[in-house]
């Protein structure tokens, strides 16, 4: 599986991506630090909420071969900057998350369009909760090409 970075705000589920595509019990844990796995790197979302630490973000993607960012369907605020996808010599993606609770189309439409705006070629959708989306986000990370 390629390694990925998950880049998102604080509780769009980075953590409970991680905790899935390593197939550990998923259960809540706040992280305040960058955190390596083989195949994930979970990194706290006041690394995306504060520019100061957008170096940090691009040094902590150096070990990854793939960048997501990460979007809750319910989150209203972006912090995805436009083509923020330039900071990085990496393939980027995006993934939409929390798609089991309550959201219409435009939500769904408005989440994508962030994504593809700061720089994601594909976009996933995907429920942690009823593992809606998971399968296909797990083999495009099994794949050697993108």
């Amino acid at each position: 599986m390629k390694r990925v970075i998950l880049i998102g705000e604080t509780g769009s589920g980075k953590t409970t991506l991680m905790q899935l595509l390593n197939e550990w019990e998923i259960k809540y844990h706040k992280t305040q630090q960058v955190y390596f796995t083989d195949n994930v790197i979970d990194t706290p979302g006041e690394f995306l909420e504060n520019r100061f630490y957008y170096n940090a973000l691009v040094s902590s993607a150096v070990g990854a071969d793939c960048i997501a960012l990460v979007q809750s369907i319910t989150n209203r605020q972006n912090y995805f900057p436009p083509c923020f996808s330039s900071r990085f010599t990496k393939p980027m993606i995006g993934i939409i998350t929390k798609t089991d609770l309550n959201h219409n189309q435009a939500d769904l439409d408005l989440a994508e369009k962030r994504l593809r705006l700061a720089g994601a070629k594909k976009v996933f959708s995907l429920s942690t909760v009823n593992q809606e989306g998971v399968s296909a986000l797990k083999n495009f990370l099994l794949t050697k090409d993108f």
